[in-house]
C-alpha cells in the first residue's frame, strides 16, 4: 500500500491535512513531546498503526524506549516532567468523549508550564492526532505498511514475519 484509500479518493483534503500536520513539525513544541502526545492519544484511541508509527519516530528522535513503555502510565511514572506530565493530561482530555469541565482545568494546569502560544501548538496537535487516528482506523491501514516510505524502518522495530 503506497497511498491510502482516503488519500486517492480526496487528494486535495488529503494534502491540506498533510500539510496542516508537517506544520505542527515547525512550533515551538519539542518533538519528543509531540511524539508522546500522539502516542497517548493514538493508545486512547486504540490506532495500531499511528501508535506503531510514532513509537518508531520518537525512538528516531532519541526517546528513552522505557519511557515509551510508561507512557500509558505517566501519571505515576516518575520519568516524566511536570510540563510533559501537564501535557499529556490536557492530551487525555481532548481525546474521546469530552468533558468541557474537564478539559478546561487540564488547559488551565498547562499555564506554568507553557506559554499560551505553546498551550495553542499543543491543542492543534493533540486536534492533528485525533484526526490521524480516525482515518487510520476508518480505513483499517495497517501497522508498520509506510515504514519505509516514512523512513521509520530506521528505528528498528520492524514486525516480525507473520
Amino acid at each position: 500500500m503506497t497511498t491510502a484509500p482516503y488519500a486517492k479518493f480526496t487528494p486535495a483534503l488529503a494534502e491540506a491535512y498533510f500539510a496542516f500536520s508537517a506544520k505542527l513539525g515547525a512550533n515551538n513544541l519539542d518533538a519528543r513531546l509531540r511524539h508522546l502526545v500522539d502516542i497517548r492519544v493514538s493508545q486512547i484511541n486504540g490506532c495500531a498503526f499511528c501508535l506503531d508509527m510514532h513509537h518508531k519516530e520518537a525512538k528516531i528522535d532519541g526517546e528513552r524506549e522505557l519511557r515509551l513503555y510508561h507512557v500509558a502510565v505517566f501519571a505515576e511514572s516518575p520519568l516524566f516532567t511536570d510540563r510533559e506530565k501537564a501535557a499529556l493530561s490536557y492530551a487525555e482530555a481532548l481525546t474521546g468523549a469530552i468533558d468541557n469541565h474537564k478539559a478546561v482545568a487540564a488547559r488551565e494546569a498547562l499555564a506554568p508550564h507553557f506559554s499560551a502560544q505553546e498551550v495553542a501548538e499543543l491543542t492543534y496537535v493533540i486536534v492533528s492526532i485525533n484526526g490521524w487516528n480516525r482515518l487510520a482506523i476508518a480505513y483499517q491501514s495497517r501497522p508498520g505498511s509506510l515504514d519505509r516510505i516514512y523512513g521509520l524502518d530506521r528505528a528498528g522495530l520492524e514486525a516480525d514475519a507473520a
